[in-house]
């Protein structure tokens, strides 16, 4: 405690503080964690395109100079 009275807390009992809320932070954190799901696409699916030419696709083209087919 400092003279005057008021109690302060050292950096290394600070930095303890700190380690040991990140601990209990991450152990209540656990349980929210839900394991990925896999896609439901298929084979044909996933390999069809997705690409397409739309109004702003070419507007976007026309702006930046790219050259047209």
């Amino acid at each position: 405690m400092k003279p005057d009275g008021k109690a302060t807390v050292g950096r290394r009992d600070f930095l303890r503080a700190l380690g040991a809320g990140a601990g209990v932070a991450a152990a209540t954190a656990a349980p929210l964690a839900v394991p990925a799901k896999a896609d439901t696409e298929n084979n044909d699916e996933k390999r069809k395109s997705r690409y397409k030419e739309t109004d702003h696709v070419k507007k976007f083209y026309s702006v930046n100079r790219y050259p047209t087919k």
